[in-house]
């Protein structure tokens, strides 16, 4: 008989047929997954591809241009949404827009997580990552030879294949490893360290408060320097150049943020031969974007220091978020550095992509080098002093991640009450949430030991007082009768004693003691 149906047995989902237990995985595919295969590797593709030829249909038509190069446009649209340098004419465009990248990637780690079964084996996997990367590899060969073909009727240089395809691969794989890591986060994160989730959760945490910060800071410059916006509006013929305009501030404002967190963390941002930072402000050409209004053009004023208090605030919340969520102590803060580590270096991947040249205005980004280390040193430094403040302060003893992060420190938030009846004893809801296997091993001289992590996830047990009786000795009037004595199996002669005892009331029988002496 066939094994069962379950989402633990079933490769795929939309999968039909089950795979009985210990059959050997094949590389036969048959129909209903090599659909299921065929959605993850073209439709995201097919959707980029489609918005793409929209956006430049669109373009042609509003310019009063025919549509001969329009396949060399489609082209070089969906390189440009992967990151893929572009070289038109004599002119360098590496400056992309991430906001269109973000988009297609999560097009592509939503298809994953929705091909994916909740315990998939390592050849599912396989092949679940051959066909995300397999799929648009074969459209950027295809996209590649176009380019080449149409460099006749528009001015587009064949970009470099290598370049091209390591980009794609690799954007792909990493779409293809978060859709998967996030359908068997449960079984992943069983085997993690509970610290490194911690880790984790502070710093996603942390990179999107600097984030929020820089975004706050890009408005209030794009208020203080309004002439300049509708300076950039000026040139505008009609409604169609100022959407234009609008639609590519806005697909380019993911890189202005990142941007800005480069200047509030320190080492500024780069535009050409013009930077702009905390301490210093050189002037020089600004590509005429509206977004970028926001630049300053005069000397950086003295109170623009105050700005360094913004990375450091959010850097001593982290660490006290680092003492609420973690077992860190200010002997091993090691969860805290191994979240400075992390948002270092998820903001310097971002900054990577946000930057690249843009033809005679030169390299527009930031440094990298010097970027992560300021984001490493605003993260750890100040979040060691707010780990210490809390541990002093505020918490000596951790609550453990919920399912719900939202409701870390509010119990109400969580649907449970903290005095529940299926709450451990002795200890709130929170720890029940822990499995046995994360508790971490603390030295004994710290007030919250390992034996009480122990005595956590076992019932209280009560101990009697005094020496007790072996079970196989009746007991009489709270005494141990006697050896040799009638057994407490023989159930029928003792309730027929029971029933012919005399009952001689304690006074009486000290009277009748004290007259026999």
């Amino acid at each position: 008989m066939s094994a069962p149906r379950t989402s633990s047995n079933r490769p795929f989902r939309g999968g039909r047929r089950a795979r009985p237990a210990g059959e050997p995985s094949s590389l036969a595919l048959p129909p209903d997954r090599a659909r299921v295969l065929l959605y993850v590797a073209f439709r995201p593709a097919a959707y980029a591809l489609a918005v793409i030829v929209v956006a430049m249909l669109a373009t042609l038509l509003t310019a009063g241009s025919d549509l001969t190069g329009l396949s060399g446009a489609v082209a070089a649209g969906w390189l440009a949404v992967h990151q893929v340098p572009l070289t038109i004419g004599t002119t360098t465009v590496g400056l992309l827009p991430v906001l269109a990248t973000a988009l297609v990637m999560w097009a592509a780690a939503r298809e994953v997580v929705a091909a994916t079964g909740s315990q998939p084996t390592r050849a599912d996997i396989g092949w679940l990552f051959g066909a995300a990367a397999g799929g648009p590899l074969l459209v950027t060969a295809v996209c590649l030879a176009v380019t080449e073909d149409a460099s006749g009727s528009i001015a587009l240089q064949r970009p470099n294949p290598l370049a091209a395809f390591a980009w794609v691969l690799v954007l792909y794989l990493a779409a293809g490893a978060a859709g998967t890591v996030f359908r068997c986060r449960e079984r992943i994160f069983d085997h993690l360290p509970y610290d490194a989730l911690a880790a984790a959760y502070v710093a996603g945490r942390a990179v999107l408060r600097l984030s929020a910060a820089s975004a706050v800071l890009i408005v209030a410059g794009l208020v203080v320097h309004w002439s300049q916006v509708g300076d950039t509006y000026s040139g505008a013929a009609s409604f169609v150049d100022v959407l234009g305009l609008t639609l590519l501030s806005l697909v380019y404002s993911p890189n202005a943020v990142i941007a800005g967190v480069g200047v509030l963390v320190g080492p500024g941002v780069q535009f050409g031969d013009a930077s702009v930072g905390v301490f210093t402000v050189v002037g020089g050409p600004v590509p005429a974007v509206p977004v970028l209004a926001a630049v300053p053009t005069g000397p950086a004023p003295l109170w623009w220091a105050v700005l360094l208090l913004v990375p450091a605030a959010i850097g001593v919340y982290a660490g006290v978020e680092s003492a609420r969520v973690s077992y860190d102590r200010p002997g091993a803060p090691w969860a805290l550095l191994a979240a400075a580590g992390m948002g270092s270096a998820a903001l310097t991947a971002l900054a990577a992509l946000a930057g690249g040249e843009l033809g005679n205005f030169g390299r527009l980004g930031v440094e990298l080098p010097i970027f992560a280390l300021a984001v490493f040193a605003w993260l750890a430094v100040p979040g060691y002093a707010g780990l210490l403040y809390a541990r002093t302060f505020l918490v000596s003893f951790p609550t453990p991640l919920l399912h719900h992060p939202d409701a870390l420190f509010d119990p109400a938030d969580a649907g449970y009450d903290d005095h529940d009846d299926d709450d451990l004893p002795g200890y709130p809801g929170p720890v029940a949430a822990l499995p046995a296997g994360k508790l971490p091993d603390l030295p004994a001289d710290t007030a919250t030991s390992a034996d009480r992590y122990t005595d956590l996830l076992e019932p209280p047990r009560v101990e009697p007082v005094g020496p007790q009786p072996p079970l196989d000795v009746e007991v009489v009037d709270g005494e141990p009768a006697e050896p040799g004595s009638r057994p407490l199996s023989d159930s029928a002669d003792t309730e027929a004693e029971i029933v012919d005892a005399e009952v001689v009331e304690p006074d009486a029988a000290d009277d009748a003691t004290r007259d026999r002496r």
